[in-house]
């Protein structure tokens, strides 16, 4: 069915919108980063009259940034690996033995219910316990990032495996092949476009995520990330937008290059390594 010319132009409009709305916020960011004080504070919409380095060069050479930047790869490495290694096989049980397994199904469900708790429910017992168990570190908040990504990844992965044919699995068991061995040469390999998809939702979660750092970690500069260092360029009376920007600048590219390197493998055949050598 065609659509008609006020369908396509509304159409039009609506995708413009999306993209200023997105395009926008970039933009300030990035011009800010680039101008001076004096700059800033005539206009933030305006270009730069010239490239002004400073506001990089100030952060790159304080050793805070690269304890920051340092603490918030550890942060982001610990919980993709540990999201890796556990959920999918979390998944894999409940996925396989909720159909014949009441407690299974009820484990299901309990998990799904906590996706739907808001995290202002979970803000100060979180505290309380992380507190009380010494882990206000970024070890601790590590952890803390597995429990809490722990419901919407068993979600997302016993979703895509019930899409995924048993017969495979049944003529792996028919072969001889293990549980073990099922799971980590047949399944595996088929859940790369779920993997992918998980690893980007919650890398750009970790990397951006301000609320836990600020509840966890905020008691030591030390123990700081990219987003609580960018929040203290300010003072009682004035921030200092342009170190701000050129933070936030320096804290988009390494997500930036992940994100374009993990994306390509969003997209694929549902028996994407099913054959195996």
């Amino acid at each position: 069915m065609k659509m008609s010319s006020r369908t396509k132009a509304l159409t039009y409009v609506v995708c413009i919108l999306g993209v200023l709305l997105v395009v926008f916020p970039l933009y300030v960011t990035v011009v800010t980063a680039f101008k001076s004080p004096n700059e800033s504070a005539r206009s933030f919409l305006t270009l730069p009259s010239s490239l002004y380095l400073d506001n990089f060069q100030n952060i790159l050479r304080g050793g805070d940034y690269w304890t920051a930047f340092f603490n918030t790869v550890y942060i982001t490495a610990f919980v993709l690996l540990g999201n890796l290694v556990i959920m999918p096989m979390l998944a894999y049980a409940v996925s396989r033995s909720m159909n014949i397994s009441r407690w299974y199904r009820i484990l299901y469900y309990y998990l799904l219910l906590g996706i739907f708790i808001p995290f202002q429910v979970k803000m100060i017992p979180l505290v309380k316990l992380m507190s009380s168990l010494n882990l206000m570190s970024p070890t601790g908040l590590s952890i803390l990032c597995i429990g809490s990504s722990t419901c919407e990844s068993v979600f997302l992965y016993v979703g895509y495996m019930e899409s995924i044919p048993r017969d495979i699995e049944e003529a792996a068991y028919i072969d001889g092949a293990s549980t073990a061995y099922t799971f980590y040469r047949v399944v595996l390999p088929l859940l790369k476009p779920i993997l992918a998809t998980a690893m980007i939702k919650d890398g750009l979660w970790i990397w951006n995520d301000y609320m836990l750092p600020l509840l966890i970690l905020n008691k030591s500069a030390s123990h700081w990330t990219l987003t609580l260092f960018a929040y203290n360029f300010r003072s009682t009376n004035a921030i200092d937008y342009g170190a701000s920007f050129a933070c936030y600048c320096l804290q988009m590219l390494p997500i930036l290059v992940f994100y374009v390197f993990m994306q390509k493998n969003i997209i694929g055949g549902l028996t994407a390594g099913a054959v195996t050598s």
